[in-house]
């Protein structure tokens, strides 16, 4: 068998080195299985001398074989001419396996060396550990050394946003009070690459290529950009450095792919878009997410905390190390500096984002908004004039929070692509019906989430719900079946009383049949994903309109 299971480069900052890496994914069976006096002999030849390896397939022997794996590494890297190389090495929920990373400046002969540390695994149990390296090292010398890195050095300013929601909508208000201030801003998301507010190229460019193609725009001022956790998993942040960094949050989405197996470590991978922030910058943190705030201890730039509470210790602690913060104050967004009088932005209620107040994750994601705008330096009254004229419509911000009325039913459109998403369009849904009305969701899921999380949107849905149909999204089942995927949803919405459910294979076909049963005053939800386009043409063709703020605050003084 051979050891080597996976050779990634990183071509940029990463979840490991702030700058472009070599990823090995390694399984190390023969190692974690030997005797143990073969383990202590092995450790004796690679001059681990005082080392207990502990027993065959114990968590012992893991963390013995990852110290042997990276004095492997470096003996290979020295022997072939690279002294003092850096080696990170970490263990994954599998005991055999075992991620191994070290920076590169040359792709060629990185990627060799990757090959050359999988060789001498493959060959260790019976060979002459010496004479192993020398063999591998005396290969090594004769390849070329390849191109360096492509990470790309910004010169005009950059925002980068990560966060498990609410990412896309605050890096689309970003860019709009940046347009607003009259410049000409590139930015990218999992919708595509925009250049001065036009889709030019569509697809989910939430990785290193969407910043790389932002900035490849030679006209384009001002960039923002949405970093997720694929991308710097997968290949690297696609920049050197930004200027102000913003977290949203960090919540359970996309666990069990990749290594990540828990929150914390999902936490950790956005991080690194902080952790690259220029010292002389701004990161802008999510003061009320504990894990958020907890990324203060590894960013060099100053802090600039959000919070809903004005009281919020994460505020007090940023305050007092000489950074600023953004909170609501007698329902205005205020802006606290130290040994100042607040600053007075706006009012809520002037904010068409926050549905009047009434919908807390768009509170927030204002907050860090108007957050990264000040702190990037764009002037506060554009700063004021873009949170005011940014609304939740298909043109501002396609497919989050979209508000629409067919005669007296209201529609909602949203992504709510996990627990925390689902919440929170509930939220908003509660808040636009009127007393004795009904809220009908067709909820939809994509392939790649765990099993607990879908059957718990299912409960989420179920419990809140009082009509739920299932909306299928056949682009998006990643190696799942429609029958599964109804199956998880159904096994969540019955732990609740929740039977009674009709599933359509579309997200149009769904929407039009909650409609039809739709009575007057009645809100209905789609969690739509793969048919954003379709569903606003049947909607318009249905005689159905965009809510304008005026007409959004009015459904929110009815449901009051």
């Amino acid at each position: 068998m051979t050891s080597l299971i996976e050779l990634r480069v990183l071509e940029g900052p990463n979840l490991y080195f702030p700058r472009a890496a070599i990823k090995l994914t390694l399984d190390i069976t023969p190692l974690a299985e030997a005797p143990d006096e073969r383990a202590q002999r092995l450790a004796r030849r690679i001059g681990l001398k005082s080392t207990n390896p502990g027993a065959a397939n114990s968590g012992f022997r893991q963390r013995f074989v990852a110290r042997a794996v990276a004095r492997l590494v470096r003996a290979v890297a020295a022997e072939s001419g690279t002294a003092r190389l850096a080696v990170r090495v970490r263990p994954t929920s599998d005991p055999h396996r075992l991620v191994v990373a070290f920076p590169w400046r040359h792709r060629t002969r990185a990627q060799a060396l990757g090959r050359a540390v999988a060789e001498v695994l493959d060959r260790l149990p019976g060979a002459d550990i010496e004479a192993l390296v020398s063999e591998v090292a005396e290969k090594l010398d004769e390849v070329e050394p390849g191109p360096a890195p492509t990470t790309i050095r910004p010169k005009i300013p950059v925002v980068a946003v990560t966060g498990t929601n609410g990412k896309t909508t605050t890096s689309r208000m970003i860019a709009h009070i940046a347009r607003t201030n009259g410049l000409l801003v590139g930015w990218s998301n999992t919708d595509g690459i925009y250049i001065d507010g036009e889709l030019v190229e569509p697809g989910d460019y939430s990785g290193p290529s969407g910043a790389g193609r932002v900035l490849a725009h030679k006209e384009v001022e001002f960039a923002v950009t949405e970093t997720a956790r694929g991308g710097i998993l997968l290949k690297g942040i696609g920049l050197t450095r930004n200027d102000v960094s913003v977290v949203t949050n960090v919540t359970a989405d996309h666990l069990g792919l990749h290594g990540i197996d828990t929150v914390d470590q999902l936490a950790e991978v956005k991080s690194v878009v902080a952790q690259i922030t220029r010292p002389d910058g701004w990161s802008v943190l999510n003061g009320d997410d504990p894990r958020v705030m907890a990324m203060r201890q590894v960013i060099k730039a100053k802090p600039w905390v959000f919070s809903r509470d004005p009281e919020s210790p994460a505020i007090r602690e940023a305050l007092n190390a000489g950074g600023r913060a953004t909170t609501v104050i007698d329902d205005w967004v205020a802006v606290l500096q130290p040994d100042k009088d607040a600053d007075a932005l706006i009012q809520l209620v002037d904010v068409p984002m926050t549905l009047a107040g009434l919908s807390r994750f768009n509170v927030e994601n204002t907050l860090a908004a108007a957050s990264a705008s000040l702190a990037i330096g764009l002037p506060r009254d554009m700063v004021i004039e873009g949170l005011r004229s940014f609304r939740p419509d298909a043109e501002h911000n396609p497919g989050r929070m979209n508000f629409f009325s067919i005669d007296d039913v209201s529609v909602v459109m949203d992504l709510a692509h996990n627990e925390a998403g689902l919440e929170a369009m509930f939220e908003i849904m509660n808040g636009v019906r009127r007393p004795g009305s009904r809220l009908l969701l067709g909820m939809g899921v994509v392939g790649d989430r765990q099993d607990d999380l879908i059957e718990k949107l299912g409960e989420i849905a179920g419990r809140d719900a009082d009509v739920l149909a299932i909306c299928h999204k056949e682009k998006y089942f990643r190696g799942r079946t429609m029958e599964e995927l109804d199956q998880l949803m159904r096994n969540g919405a019955e732990r609740v009383g929740a039977t009674h459910i009709v599933s359509w294979p579309t997200e149009v076909s769904g929407l039009e049949a909650l409609v039809a049963q739709a009575q007057p005053g009645d809100v209905v939800g789609i969690m739509c994903h793969a048919e954003r386009q379709e569903c606003y043409d049947w909607i318009a063709s249905k005689g159905g309109i965009p809510d304008s703020p005026e007409a959004l605050s009015a459904k929110v003084r009815a449901a009051r």
